[in-house]
């Protein structure tokens, strides 16, 4: 099977680019306390930063709210060692780094963060991804907008915000909030109830 269908970027991310993921700069655009704000992770929750990445948002968050139990999921192994060397740097002792063989035993996760992922899902990740959260739990999708911008993937690569809620009410997620910033849309989403 095809473990990119539904993705609209054509390709994973390309490690060998993962410095940009680090980049300060990229604050201006999408502000990591406004992505935590949104997400509003209740006390002693348990987090998941889906495709962390190098884990730029996952550390930050786990240095602001040393209360959450953080579990960094990436799929390509050489952003799980980043992520793993990264954790032993600053002894992030509430992150968990996860590779693909045990995230299916990850379940009831509070709240999931997905930043700049989901263009990249496939239909069975974006399935995984939901399957893992707790009937009470909420996902914070934030992603490049399908706009004219002069960073980030080409816009036919990524979902305007429109096709992004039909793929996530595909996946069974709701927007309960939604907010724009210059280059990025954020939707925070639960289940259907």
């Amino acid at each position: 099977m095809d473990d990119r269908h539904g993705a609209k970027q054509p390709h994973r991310f390309d490690p060998a680019r993962a410095a940009a993921l680090d980049d300060d700069a990229r604050e201006v655009w999408l502000p990591a306390t406004d992505l935590f704000a949104l997400l509003d992770a209740p006390e002693h929750a348990r987090v998941l930063d889906f495709g962390a990445g190098t884990g730029h948002l996952t550390f930050k968050l786990a240095e602001l709210r040393k209360d959450l139990h953080i579990f960094a999921y990436d799929e390509q192994e050489p952003m799980l060692e980043r992520l793993r060397e990264r954790k032993s740097l600053v002894n992030a002792a509430n992150v968990d780094v996860v590779d693909p063989a045990g995230f299916a035993d990850l379940q009831d996760v509070d709240a999931i963060l997905a930043v700049n992922v989901l263009h990249e899902l496939g239909d069975e990740a974006l399935e995984s991804l939901v399957e893992s959260l707790d009937a009470r739990g909420t996902v914070l999708i934030a992603d490049w907008n399908a706009i004219e911008r002069p960073v980030g993937p080409p816009r036919d690569h990524v979902y305007s915000v429109d096709e992004a809620k039909k793929r996530l009410a595909k996946a069974g997620l709701i927007v309960r909030l939604e907010r724009l910033f210059p280059y990025h849309y954020v939707l925070l989403t639960s289940l259907y109830r």
